[in-house]
């Protein structure tokens, strides 16, 4: 019964923060009075209907979706496994850590673009620049999470005779799960982020180049319904997928407070 009390009041300040913002927008757009410049919410949710109909919205949402997917996999599977053994190896972090640095800062667009010169233009080209800009974040993230491990759990399940796969399941991956939720929450909202770049720059499809599409013709309107229409999608991506994820990750360190105390 508590949870559901709690549930109920996150969903109404969700509501309501949202109808806020949608109110503020409301506002400023009459405050404008140019549809052109600044079309209201009305507006812009008429278009969302009208390009849901006609089936453009959905094929290009879907385009932009599979390559968020596509790079979020790679990113976290690749950026965690590199993590954990830099954080678990000091000698190979020393070696690894100018590369790290130089991951991390290396400019996006730079990377972009040297994609498309590289590989051409194409999804390939796409899901490694992305990908590649979103690894070494979580590298850095799974890098530190392997370092505040506690050595002495681990030394302890060895003496129980742990198998290697059990120590990883029941020691190791409860103890990275906080971690690994934020950086897929980051990751995330880093790579759709990128993905529109991308689009933007050198795709044929997805919402990125819509929007560059309206861009050039100064379709405000239009921008303002695929932006709205994506953001609506990372938004429940946030909500009922991230958020009760890492709410369960980091739940044994509520217990544990419970306990200590």
């Amino acid at each position: 019964m508590p949870q559901m009390t709690g549930l109920f009041s996150r969903m109404a300040v969700l509501a309501g923060s949202l109808a806020g913002m949608i109110a503020l927008w409301w506002v400023v757009s009459m405050i404008y009075a140019t549809p052109r410049i600044f079309p209201d919410p009305v507006v812009v949710f008429k278009l969302i209907v009208s390009e849901i109909d006609s089936g453009r919205l959905p094929y290009h949402l879907w385009q932009t979706l599979k390559r968020v997917a596509a790079a979020f996999v790679v990113a976290m599977v690749l950026g965690s496994v590199i993590g954990v053994m830099l954080g678990t190896l000091p000698r190979l972090n020393r070696w690894a850590e100018p590369w790290v640095i130089l991951a991390q800062n290396l400019p996006a667009l730079v990377v972009i673009v040297l994609c498309y010169l590289w590989f051409g233009l194409n999804d390939l080209s796409a899901i490694i620049a992305v990908a590649f800009n979103k690894t070494a974040l979580v590298i850095v993230t799974l890098r530190e999470g392997a370092r505040a491990m506690d050595r002495k759990v681990a030394e302890m399940a060895k003496v129980f005779g742990m198998s290697p796969m059990q120590r990883l399941r029941h020691v190791v991956l409860p103890q990275l799960a906080p971690f690994m939720a934020a950086s897929a929450r980051n990751g995330l909202a880093i790579i759709w982020k990128l993905v529109l770049v991308v689009e933007f720059l050198g795709r044929s499809n997805g919402i990125g180049f819509q929007i560059h599409l309206y861009f050039q013709m100064f379709d405000v309107a239009r921008v303002l319904a695929y932006s709205g229409a994506f953001i609506v999608i990372m938004l429940l991506i946030e909500y009922l997928l991230i958020q009760p994820i890492e709410a369960k990750a980091t739940r044994w360190r509520q217990l544990q407070g419970k306990i200590t105390v």
